[in-house]
């Protein structure tokens, strides 16, 4: 039996799907066109609005939280997005994670991770770059795999943090980077890196459940680290 993978976008604010692929436009990559009775615009900013009859009235007891979701009908959802040129909406990010760098370039860091977690020496990476020069990275690295090249590459290391700063298994790292370089604009290119010494685990504040670093937590565990790459 075959069956066809569709995707479809919503909020629990738009009580349920906004954005939906359909039968004969399904398009990878994106995440459909507006749903029946929905209308959908990108801000001047790039944040997704959606306005329509499923849209929610407001959070209870707190108009002011509420005031600041929907204006005019319209619900500002905190993505970042835009229409590619079939008019299939495509999400770049959250509003709150875009980079602005210190010459005023918007960077979706988000795409840039995501890149760096295709490789299979990285678990996880969060760019930094938000009011500087450029951008930089915090990478956690993938404790079984680095493990196993660093044996067979024999590279002698005694613990997990010996490991990540090992001048091996940062150059393999490098490369890594490097390669994921190659895809962006230079502007949104990695300068620097650093490895994270501690094998964080989903006990730690800096780990969502599902495994994924938290950006905000990182960036103020790490700030020395991050700093010294400035």
């Amino acid at each position: 039996m075959c069956y066809t993978l569709r995707e479809v976008y919503g909020q629990t604010e738009s009580c349920g799907v906004a954005t939906m692929h359909y039968r004969d436009r399904v398009k990878f990559g994106t995440i459909g066109e507006e749903a029946p009775g929905v209308e959908i615009k990108i801000a001047e900013d790039g944040e997704i609005l959606i306005k329509g009859p499923t849209v929610f009235m407001g959070y209870f007891n707190n108009p002011e939280k509420t005031a600041e979701t929907v204006v005019d009908g319209w619900l500002y959802t905190g993505d970042v997005g835009k229409f590619d040129e079939d008019g299939h909406l495509i999400i770049m990010d959250r509003k709150k994670d875009i980079i602005i760098t210190a010459g005023g370039k918007n960077i979706t860091p988000s795409e840039i991770e995501n890149q760096l977690k295709f490789s299979p020496y990285i678990n996880d990476a969060v760019v930094i770059g938000d009011q500087r020069k450029y951008l930089t990275a915090l990478i956690m690295i993938d404790e079984e795999n680095v493990m196993e090249y660093a044996q067979e590459q024999r590279v002698p290391f005694t613990t997990f943090a010996s490991l990540t700063r090992t001048k091996e298994i940062n150059k393999l790292i490098e490369k890594e980077v490097e390669t994921v370089n190659k895809n962006f604009a230079r502007v949104e290119t990695i300068k620097k890196f650093k490895l994270i010494d501690i094998l964080l685990t989903t006990d730690d504040d800096e780990i969502t459940p599902t495994g994924k670093l938290k950006r905000k937590f990182v960036s103020e565990k790490f700030k020395d680290l991050i700093d010294s790459m400035y």
